[in-house]
């Protein structure tokens, strides 16, 4: 007696599927999951969003070739992570779009002042320019005392932020940073 598939059970079920056709279906769905990520360099990062932490595996086609630029094809969630075992939020699953956005600022964006339009200006004028008004800012703002006379070498007057998926060699460096140029001010989702 041949087995009897409902036109709903035919429709939602793998398992329907395979009895009805006779053949299993499960390794056609494995091997186009491996066509979406076939010749991929897989680059392991951490989710962006939140302080969670979670893991990710980005999957990027066209970057060993010359003259190629590498495009994100593809981010899940690292299933070996033991913060989100492969698992990602609504947000997180949204990484590639996020990437791939054409609204992404991929150059520096520079406003002069007064000025009503942002202009395009390079690192080697930006990083100059941000060392400067660090340097002037710290010059203005400085206090070596307070009103008593007492030591305090504090720079009230300029604030530091910190990022959640910063690693701790990044938040160690931050913090020697701002130490050193004596801010109090410092705000950070991993709570330093």
């Amino acid at each position: 007696m041949q087995n009897q598939v409902s036109r709903r059970g035919f429709l939602s079920s793998g398992a329907a599927l395979t009895t009805a056709f006779g053949f299993d279906l499960r390794p056609a769905q494995a091997a186009a999951r491996e066509l979406k990520i076939a010749r991929t360099t897989q680059t392991h990062s951490v989710c962006p969003y939140c302080a969670v932490g979670c893991s990710v595996v980005i999957h990027t086609l066209g970057d060993k070739a010359r003259n190629v630029t590498p495009a994100v094809v593809h981010i899940e969630g690292d299933p070996e992570s033991p913060v989100n075992r492969g698992t990602l939020c609504p947000k997180g699953i949204s990484l590639k779009e996020f990437v791939a956005s054409d609204r992404r600022l991929t150059k520096v964006l520079y406003r002069a002042p007064k000025a009503s339009k942002w202009q395009e200006i390079t690192w080697e004028e930006a990083i100059p320019k941000m060392a400067r008004r660090i340097k002037e800012s710290r010059d203005r703002g400085f206090q070596v005392a307070d009103g008593e006379g007492r030591t305090v070498n504090r720079l009230t007057s300029v604030a530091m932020i910190g990022g959640c998926t910063d690693t701790n060699e990044i938040n160690y460096l931050l913090s020697k940073f701002r130490f050193g140029l004596g801010i109090l001010a410092y705000e950070n989702q991993a709570r330093l």
